[in-house]
């Protein structure tokens, strides 16, 4: 079986990567799902990166365009419009990726779309949400994590906030939010057959991992600042460095990890108050020190044999050529559309009687236009014709 999205249908309009990402995981979950890429800007899309062989997109353009479809259509011409409602009599899902109003000048908003097609489910991804005063704004992950409160109490209190090696807003709040947000869409179209308009706002959606901290400021009107609380660098849960410069993360909220990490690191005398112990400066002083003493590779050792929540950060080759990689399947054998294969990252979750399919790594961009086009009913007389008017950006 394919997955447990067999049958939805999605037209996606999204580019870079929030959006992409998300269809990804529709795609891996069993969605057919045909990307429109507009021509001329897929050239200079900068996730679309060729191989180093030239042969082929490179590796982000071909994970996102994996088990995907693509068609090259400029929306402004005369006939852009008619394809894509041709399109929407079979599709179940639109996303969409641009400021407000953009689909709208295209002819394509949601208010031009739903009394033709009232069971479509119209998803929007924006930075800032289709209203308030940031809607036409500008902006990448760095600056919606800033505008959501999550960088004022993230980082060092001498240093101030620090970049992550992922993009959160952009795919824990933005991509993963419009998974949810179209599920749940399709799910109450399948009880009622309505469709309706997804607002999904990445800096919203990062305004909610706030959680703990905000849930308390709501409650009481403390704001949490850097190093001030337990899970921001206030407490023994932190990275700390070892001997050869390598790191180890201890996690022991509870106490019996927090008094097994001592013990293990041979300061028992450490335990009262668990996490927080009294004189916290001087306690975790002291476990930076001790653990300056091993390199990473031995306090592994020592803490394999301990249940502990303290374990070590691993470089991104060691994380995916780990046994616990292997075991979880992480990374997966993929087919290239030349016949060869590429390792890609596989869908992280995981279904007992629907797993994910891999069919094929992503193509090229626009490489299925006249499949696609043929399907939609139109002839090969009309395609190049069609071509010919700049449709496609450039004859078939």
């Amino acid at each position: 079986m394919a997955g447990p999205l067999l049958g939805l249908k999605i037209l996606d309009f999204t580019t870079l990567l929030p959006g992409p990402f998300a269809t990804l995981a529709l795609a891996d979950m069993g969605a057919e799902v045909i990307c429109i890429k507009a021509p001329g800007r897929a050239e200079i899309d900068v996730l679309a990166g060729r191989r180093p062989d030239g042969l082929g997109p490179g590796p982000l353009a071909a994970w996102l365009g994996r088990g995907k479809r693509s068609l090259f259509l400029d929306l402004k011409h005369p006939q852009g419009r008619h394809v894509i409602e041709r399109l929407l009599d079979t599709h179940d899902v639109l996303v969409e990726q641009f400021r407000p109003g953009v689909m709208t000048r295209l002819r394509l908003g949601w208010d031009e779309l739903k009394e033709q097609f009232p069971n479509l489910i119209y998803c929007s991804l924006t930075g800032y949400g289709q209203s308030g005063p940031m809607a036409q704004q500008a902006g990448h992950d760095i600056n919606y994590l800033a505008r959501s409160g999550l960088m004022g109490h993230s980082g060092r209190r001498d240093e101030g906030p620090t970049l992550t090696g992922m993009q959160i807003a952009d795919v824990a709040a933005g991509s993963y939010g419009m998974v949810t947000a179209v599920l749940a869409a399709v799910i109450h179209r399948m009880k009622t057959g309505q469709g309706q308009h997804l607002d999904v706002s990445m800096t919203d959606g990062s305004m909610v991992f706030n959680a703990m901290a905000a849930a308390r400021y709501l409650a009481d009107g403390q704001e949490a600042e850097r190093e001030s609380w337990q899970l921001n660098g206030g407490s023994l849960y932190d990275f700390y460095q070892c001997a050869d410069g390598g790191f180890i993360s201890f996690g022991g909220l509870e106490p019996k990890f927090s008094a097994a990490f001592l013990q293990a690191i041979g300061l028992p005398e450490l335990m009262e108050g668990g996490v927080m112990p009294p004189n916290l400066a001087q306690a975790k002083a002291r476990v930076a020190q001790r653990i300056k003493e091993k390199t990473r590779d031995q306090w592994t050792e020592v803490f394999s044999r301990v249940d502990a929540c303290a374990e070590p950060v691993l470089g991104l080759a060691e994380a995916l050529e780990s046994d616990l990689a292997k075991a979880r399947g992480w990374v997966q054998e993929v087919a290239r559309p030349d016949g060869g294969t590429v390792r890609q990252l596989g869908l992280p979750l995981k279904f007992s009687a629907t797993p994910p399919s891999y069919s094929s790594a992503g193509d090229a961009a626009g490489a299925h236009t006249k499949d696609i086009m043929r399907e939609l009913g139109y002839s090969s007389t009309e395609i190049e014709k069609l071509g010919r008017g700049g449709l496609f950006g450039q004859p078939l």
